[in-house]
This record gives structure tokens, C-alpha cells and sequence, in this order.
């Protein structure tokens, strides 16, 4: 089973990012400039008794006027229907109960999903208790006072929030058959993928950018093998859209890739790779899912013999911190090397799952430390002791060493090549974990 998806959502300035970074567990806000990531992230995973579970903020622009507050209100609260598992409603005790809180609660209500109040700013039960009490009117269950800043409060929070996971969902799942996740922009070609794989127009196709709006799982038979794919197109509204598409089909791959075995990362070939294709494949690349780039609309590039080397050289550029995914140019529209894909797929899926005896990992890590001496610091050099693999999908390996301040990543970069150059392990990213040990042990 998947994670459950627990969404955050409350007006402009009630608390929703600093109870979304004390609930994840660091300032996420602001994060590490890892490559491919917006640094804006709305996403985080985070564990609470054993649960494991991932947090979605969805907090957005601060509108200027009341109206607008209201509808980008009721765009979030959407966007948390479609997508969570449990909805945390956040309200400030100092602005007091609002006309558009009610609005907001009347809407999740109406979604029959686990919604948990939560009435921030609440530094003191004894003085605002009887402030808490007046958002019992909105009707949507009993109001927990806490204080993200002051980190009073969340073990209640949490406490609740995990009694909405549906059953099952700590559970792992049994099914062997491979999860292709279809991922990319809005309007790049994942449902037309999806319905050449089918040969039926399965899921609805159109020119407008975003017209699915659940992600559907579709079983393929391809040469005899079941694939699963999850579409993960936009979004389909009644009425004009007027939300930020980015934000959406951040939030829809998060919940899709979560799910998946294997990512298929669609690009463009008529735009080219963009920031925004970073950002949803460094999403893949931190999950640790086997990745695919499928460059579309390959049929309406104009080529000569230099054009594929063109495309892989600018896509490899911009994606330089996931140099093992795999590549294939295709057409949903005309078929064009879909079973290159399906090929390509199977060689990643056992890559994912791919193990290496402990003995033959050291006789690399041994040629590998011959090679190119451990790096040293202050007269203390980096010992490498041995190393093994842990676990599968994705390949985990854990390296023993004397400490592991030495064991800079450029060192463990080059162990991770090494591996590749006798394994391949394509289209699969690696994890490394370093443990210190002593030299007597």
C-alpha cells in the first residue's frame, strides 16, 4: 500500500507551513539546494507511532482581497478532497471564527473525508480555551487547540489524524504485477500513452492542459506480461481552472510515485526539458523509484543526425543529479518505440531488485580503494572495512568505515561509479548509508 496523504489547509497567515515544518520534523520551508527540487517544497514524509505518512502543504498565494481569499480557499480545500487521506483544517484562535473558515468546513464536510480541526495560536489552554470552543460551530468534529510555534499540542493532533488512515495502509502489498507511474507537466502526452498501450480511449484526451482528475490505474498486457499504470494527468473542472497547475501536478505525483515501482517521466520533445520537469523528477530521484525519461512527440521533431545526441546532451545537463535514468524518445500519438519502452522497463524493474553476493561488492570496494586512495583529513585517513547490501528497490547498500566525517560524497560517488561499471544498475538510483565502526571490532 501507499503512504496516506495528510493535506494541510487553512486561510493565509493561520500557521499552515510553520505546523507543516514542526509536523515533518525540520524547516522544510527552506531546504538544501539538492538539485531538481523546488526549494518551496510542499511535501514531506513524516512518522508518528509507527505510522509513516506523507504531509502535504497547500498553502498558496496571499490573496488581497476577500473574495479572493474565499476561492483560493475553495481551490485548496479541493485540491485536499481529490488528493488526502486526512484533511487538517487550520484556524488561528486570535482572528477569531470567519465567515470563509465556515464556508471552507461546510465544503470538506461534504467530502466525507476524516477532516481534524486544528485551532492554532493557542499559547495558553486557560486563556483561549473558551475562544477554541466557539469553532465547534463549524460542525466538523471537536477543535484541538495546539501551537505549531510553541509545539503544543501535536501529539493529540497526530493522534487523531492517524485514526483516519484507512485500514490496511500500514500494510505492504502483496502484488507482484511492476506500478508504472506516467508523470510530467500538464498536456505532455501521458493519457495519450496510456490509451496507444490500451488501443481504446480509455482516459479522456484533450488539447486542454489538465483534463483528468483522478489518477486511474490501468492494467496493460504487453508480450504476455501485466503492467499497471497510473495516469497522473491534471485536472478536470467544471467552469474555468483557475488553479496553480504546478502546485496540482507536484501534489499528484507525490501521491503517484509513492505508489509506484517504476516512474515514466514525460517530456516534451517540441518544448524540450524545463525547470518544471526537474523539479517532478527529483521527486522520483529522492523516493528512490526506478526512473524513465520518455522524451513524446518525438514524430514532430524536425531531425537530422544530430538531434537525438542534441536532446540527451541538454536533458542530461539539466537532470546531472539522476545520470543513471533511462532514456527513450517516442510517440504516444503514432506507437514509435513503445516496445522499446516496455524493454527498457522490464531491464529496470530487474535492476530495482537486483542483489550482489557481500564477497564480490569487497573485491570492487577493494579494486576501487586501490585505485584511488580514501580521502584523509588533518593527518586521519578515511579506512574502509568492508560493505554489503541491505536491501532492494532501491539497491541499499551500507559501507563500514573508522569515521564518517572522512567518507566525503564525492568518495562515496566514486564507489557508487565503480559499482555501476560492473552491475549497470541502470535506470535505478543507489542509496549508500555509512556506518562508523572501530578498527578493533
Amino acid at each position: 500500500m501507499s503512504k496516506p496523504v495528510v493535506a494541510i489547509v487553512g486561510r493565509p497567515n493561520v500557521g499552515k507551513s510553520t505546523l507543516f515544518n514542526v509536523l515533518a520534523g525540520s524547516t522544510i520551508s527552506i531546504v538544501k539546494d539538492t538539485p531538481g527540487v523546488t526549494r518551496d517544497r510542499i511535501y514531506a514524509d513524516a512518522t508518528w507511532l509507527d505510522k509513516s505518512f506523507t504531509i502535504i502543504d497547500t498553502g498558496g498565494i496571499e490573496p488581497e482581497s476577500k473574495d479572493i481569499i474565499l476561492s483560493q480557499m475553495r481551490e485548496q480545500a479541493q485540491i485536499a478532497i481529490d488528493t488526502a487521506d486526512v484533511i487538517v483544517f487550520v484556524t488561528d484562535v486570535h482572528q477569531g471564527l470567519v465567515d470563509s473558515d465556515a464556508k471552507v468546513a461546510d465544503m470538506l464536510r461534504r467530502s466525507g473525508k476524516p477532516v481534524v480541526l486544528a485551532v492554532n495560536k493557542v499559547d495558553s489552554v486557560q486563556k483561549f480555551m473558551m475562544d477554541v470552543y466557539e469553532f465547534y460551530n463549524l460542525g466538523i468534529g471537536e477543535p484541538l487547540a495546539v501551537s505549531a510555534a510553541n509545539r503544543l499540542g501535536l501529539g493529540d493532533l497526530l493522534d487523531e489524524i492517524v485514526k483516519g488512515f484507512p485500514e490496511g495502509s500500514d500494510m505492504e502489498e502483496e502484488d507482484d504485477v511492476p506500478k508504472i507511474a506516467v508523470v510530467g507537466k500538464p498536456n505532455v502526452g501521458k493519457s495519450s500513452l496510456i490509451n496507444k498501450l490500451l488501443g481504446e480511449d480509455r482516459v479522456i484526451v484533450s488539447d486542454i492542459a489538465g483534463t483528468t482528475r483522478d489518477a486511474i490505474d490501468t492494467k496493460v498486457k504487453w508480450n504476455g506480461k501485466e503492467y499497471i499504470f497510473i495516469d497522473t494527468a491534471g485536472l478536470r473542472r467544471k467552469g474555468k481552472v483557475k488553479e496553480d497547475i504546478e502546485r496540482y501536478s507536484v501534489i499528484r505525483t507525490v501521491t503517484a510515485v509513492e505508489r509506484a515501482n517504476i516512474v515514466v517521466i514525460m517530456i516534451d520533445a517540441t518544448e524540450g526539458v524545463t525547470e518544471q520537469d526537474a523539479k517532478i523528477a527529483g521527486i522520483a530521484h529522492e523516493r528512490g523509484k526506478g526512473v524513465i525519461i520518455a522524451v513524446n512527440k518525438w514524430d514532430a521533431i524536425e531531425k537530422n543526425d544530430k538531434t537525438i545526441y542534441r536532446h540527451t546532451e541538454r536533458i542530461r545537463q539539466v537532470l546531472s543529479y539522476m545520470p543513471y535514468a533511462e532514456l527513450v524518445f517516442i510517440s504516444a500519438k503514432t506507437g514509435l518505440r513503445i516496445q522499446r519502452m516496455f524493454d527498457t522497463i522490464d531491464t529496470v524493474i530487474e535492476n530495482q531488485t537486483l542483489r550482489i553476493q557481500t564477497g564480490v561488492l569487497n573485491e570492487i570496494l577493494t579494486e576501487a580503494v586501490m585505485m584511488q586512495q580514501p580521502p584523509s583529513d588533518k593527518g586521519r585517513r578515511l579506512k574502509i572495512f568492508y560493505m554489503t547490501q541491505v536491501s532492494v528497490r532501491p539497491p541499499t547498500f551500507v559501507i563500514f568505515v573508522n569515521d564518517k566525517e572522512l567518507m566525503h560524497f564525492s568518495y562515496t560517488r566514486y564507489i557508487e561509479n565503480k559499482i555501476r561499471e560492473a552491475f549497470g544498475f541502470a535506470g535505478t538510483p543507489l542509496k549508500f548509508i555509512i556506518r562508523e565502526r572501530g578498527e578493533k571490532d
